[in-house]
């Protein structure tokens, strides 16, 4: 249980960090009619956020199954560092194109590490459905943008 509030607490801390630049910048592109409120994403973060520190606790706790433990969580902690890097690329730096390439990236992490998380756990690997999901509409988004700001 420790693990999982430490995990929680740990993924609302660095989601509540500044992703740095001006937000202001973001206000001024073109934007599709996809485009879901700003506190649309606020909200939905910290669920995913906290889906995936219990998905990594069930991993974590299936270490003694055979499983490759070690492997889903080295996947975990790669697409989690990605994911973390995105607000930095698209915010900070306004480099719309480095953080499609970096989505891109992060999307097909997240699919192999929900691939290796049903492997050791169905119920974590069905809890990071919802985060591939998510992250596949930001990777529309993403490229959408780009497009129209080009």
């Amino acid at each position: 249980m420790r693990e999982l509030l430490w995990l929680i607490a740990s993924g609302l801390v660095v989601q509540s960090l500044p992703a740095g630049g001006d937000r202001s910048w973001y206000d001024t592109l073109n934007k599709p009619g996809i485009t879901p409120p700003s506190w649309l994403f606020g909200v939905v973060w910290p669920i995913l956020y906290a889906m995936m520190a219990v998905a990594a606790v069930l991993v974590f706790r299936a270490r003694s199954s055979g499983a490759d433990v070690r492997g889903a969580l080295m996947a975990f902690g790669i697409q989690l560092v990605l994911n973390l890097a995105w607000s930095p690329v698209f915010f900070g730096l306004q480099q719309i194109g480095w953080a499609l390439a970096l989505i891109i990236v992060l999307w097909a992490l997240i699919a192999v590490t929900t691939v290796l998380f049903f492997r050791v756990s169905t119920v974590a690997g069905v809890l990071m459905v919802p985060y591939l999901l998510w992250v596949s509409f930001a990777s529309v988004l993403n490229f959408l943008l780009w497009q129209l700001n080009r």
